[in-house]
């Protein structure tokens, strides 16, 4: 009966853009127990998954299986009778190609209980990010996905070629480049035009993304003698005609530019959409956590006397957070601090104040502490409170401390690596699969640093483009002998944002994707 046990989340993970996961795709992902993947879904997107979450990779590559589908189907049903929530993210849309009715079926005949999340399929989402509308009312009527392979036979699928070649509308053809020789030949036996225009797009809607634009009688001459190898989508009709003027993807700034952010888990979201909305495919790799401290008694006592300060210096977004955390959890609020003073390092932490009610008196235009003490007009006496994490600089408190002020620092959170981060960071720049890393603090840098030897760095950063949030990162970047390329004048995720996509302008023109023009 199913109900028993736990349950599996059959999720279309979308062509390979990891910001085409749908909604309820990252709410499933957000709960899993259990992550079961293959290549075709982006690995980005076991960001969505919990820390502790067991993630399983099925394999299933060219000349390569870690696992048989079989075993995939028994995978899915012994963790979910473990009581598991158990998530598949597939390729594009689990119907469409995606053998996900297969396992679907499976899960029913043994008692699984389990709910299919459609997902955006590569068939229409990689022409589109090609610049290839489908479907277009001037042109056709009619849309046709198609198999580019047949588990029952070598070469062209067994398809009705006679009545394929005689459609008007657009024919896209998954996972078919290996037999491209063989649906050539049975669309033009059959009575399709030699001059009709088609497109190959290779790794559709991620930075590799390639587009081989020719006709039917030349494109597989053209897909040999640039080697053009899967994963590709196929698409033939009069619709192809139309990239030269929907081509769009290519267009943006950040196109082909894999990315990496490398703040902590919920820190990151304004950089990545900055990022995204460029062209970028970002990842969110954190090298640090915040872990809060316990909210000790003598803690508490120390939050009751914050009313006798002069001063509260806040020198992250983390101390905000953690902070009006602490605060709220003694029954107190912002009229705590009713007479103090507020100071903010940078914009980010002068939101994050603003959040819980509080704006800011000083926020300096450098992002340091040498900047942020400056800012800090403190009287010989002032009593100036620090939150802030347990292992941060003290030129901040020295230079206060200098001028006549009672400092007194507040630890409340620890900064720690985030080792399921650092690993995988490690793991795609051991790969050359990352284009550009950003830093936003010193300690994301350093805490990476401390997993590899330091000979290891520059290797891992000899082919990637280094960015920092401002000169206190850069400085650590410099000292392990790397290069940073780009600094933010503005030390906020929006001005580093900025930085690195007037960096791109100046240094790269816009990624050649049409195959076809290469020599």
């Amino acid at each position: 009966m199913i109900g028993s046990g736990g349950i599996v989340y059959l999720v279309g993970a979308g062509p390979g853009d990891a910001g085409l996961i749908t909604v309820r795709g990252a709410e499933c992902l957000a709960g899993a127990d259990v992550v079961v993947y293959d290549h075709l879904a982006n690995e980005a997107l076991l960001a969505h998954a919990p820390a502790g979450a067991e993630c399983v990779f099925a394999g299933k590559m060219p000349g390569h299986q870690e696992l048989t589908q079989e075993e995939t189907n028994e995978l899915l049903v012994d963790r979910a009778r473990e009581g598991k929530v158990v998530v598949r993210p597939k390729g594009g849309d689990p119907f469409v190609f995606g053998r996900g009715g297969e396992e679907a079926i499976f899960l029913a005949e043994h008692g699984i209980e389990f709910e299919v999340v459609p997902g955006v399929t590569s068939a229409i989402a990689v022409p589109a990010y090609a610049g290839i509308p489908v479907t277009h009312r001037d042109i056709n009527l009619s849309l046709h996905i198609i198999a580019g392979h047949d588990r029952k036979t070598e070469g062209a699928p067994e398809v009705d070629w006679a009545t394929v070649a005689k459609l008007d509308g657009t024919l896209v053809f998954l996972m078919g480049v290996r037999n491209l020789p063989g649906i050539v030949r049975q669309l033009l036996d059959n009575g399709k035009s030699p001059d009709t225009p088609v497109a190959l797009v290779r790794w559709g809607t991620l930075p590799e993304q390639e587009t081989l634009v020719s006709t039917l009688d030349k494109v597989v001459a053209d897909a040999a003698r640039v080697n053009f190898l899967p994963p590709v989508v196929t698409v033939v009709g009069a619709v192809v005609a139309l990239r030269t003027v929907v081509k769009w993807a290519e267009r943006r700034p950040l196109f082909g530019v894999r990315a990496a952010v490398t703040r902590p888990v919920g820190e990151g979201r304004v950089l990545m959409q900055a990022l995204g909305r460029a062209g970028a495919d970002v990842w969110l790799l954190p090298t640090i956590a915040v872990q809060p401290r316990k909210l000790t008694a003598q803690l508490r006592r120390e939050l009751k006397g914050i009313g006798s300060h002069q001063w509260a210096v806040f020198t992250s977004a983390a101390a905000v957070r953690v902070f009006f955390e602490m605060l709220a959890d003694t029954g107190r609020d912002a009229r705590a601090l009713a007479g103090v003073r507020v100071a903010a390092m940078g914009d980010h932490t002068a939101s994050a104040l603003k959040a819980c009610g509080i704006v800011a008196d000083a926020v300096p235009p450098e992002f340091v502490q040498e900047s942020l003490a400056a800012a800090v007009p403190v009287e010989p006496g002032d009593k100036v409170l620090i939150p802030r994490a347990a292992d941060a600089r003290r030129a901040l408190e020295q230079d206060l401390v200098a001028r006549g002020a009672e400092v007194h620092v507040l630890p409340v959170y620890d900064t720690t690596g985030d080792a399921n981060g650092i690993a995988r960071l490690r793991h795609e720049l051991t790969q050359g699969a990352m284009n550009l890393v950003t830093f936003t603090s010193a300690s994301t840098f350093e805490r990476f640093a401390d997993s590899v030897k330091q000979e290891d760095l520059p290797k891992l950063f000899a082919d990637v483009t280094i960015a920092s949030i401002g000169p206190e990162t850069s400085r650590v970047i410099k000292d392990a002998r790397l290069e940073v390329a780009i600094e933010a004048t503005r030390h906020t995720s929006e001005g580093l944002a900025e930085e690195i996509l007037s960096h791109y302008r100046r240094h790269h023109s816009v990624k050649d994707a049409d195959t076809s023009t290469k020599g």
